[in-house]
């Protein structure tokens, strides 16, 4: 047996690239979480508390999506019973108005991307109303 060189570094190799990511993730280690621009329009609390909030809101908001476009359901039960709009824009950016100050900045912080902007749009859109039948002036 004189491939025991050849295995060992093989298992070596193997090891470094099965755990990389994690020697990786450890050696970028951001500290602590980045503060947050408190909720505007004076409201207190979220539709569910903040530990479910910092862990599950992305499953909540693609739960919305697909209840909301695919089952036609609007209103979302929170935990504790309050009713809420399932909107991205009218109810979530009602209180964190400045994705910038709130959802990029913590998204920037994990290392994850944000599609939201993909379809929702960051900044109100300019409605021009269009006055007059076909060719009118408007």
């Amino acid at each position: 047996m004189h491939d025991t060189g050849k295995v060992l570094v093989g298992l070596a190799v193997f090891a470094g690239v099965a755990t990389g990511p994690a020697w990786y993730g450890l050696g970028r280690g951001k500290g602590q979480p980045p503060e947050l621009a408190k909720p505007v329009g004076g409201a207190t609390q979220c539709i569910e508390p903040t530990s479910v909030m910092r862990a599950r809101h992305m499953e909540i908001l693609n739960q919305w999506r697909d209840a909301v476009v695919r089952g036609d359901q609007r209103i979302y039960v929170a935990s504790d019973g309050q009713r809420h709009r399932m909107s991205l824009t009218g109810t979530c950016l009602r209180c964190h108005a400045e994705p910038a100050k709130f959802c990029i900045k913590c998204h920037e912080y994990a290392g994850v991307e944000a599609f939201c902007w993909d379809c929702h749009q960051q900044k109100p859109r300019v409605v021009t109303a269009f006055r007059g039948a076909a060719g009118g002036e408007p």
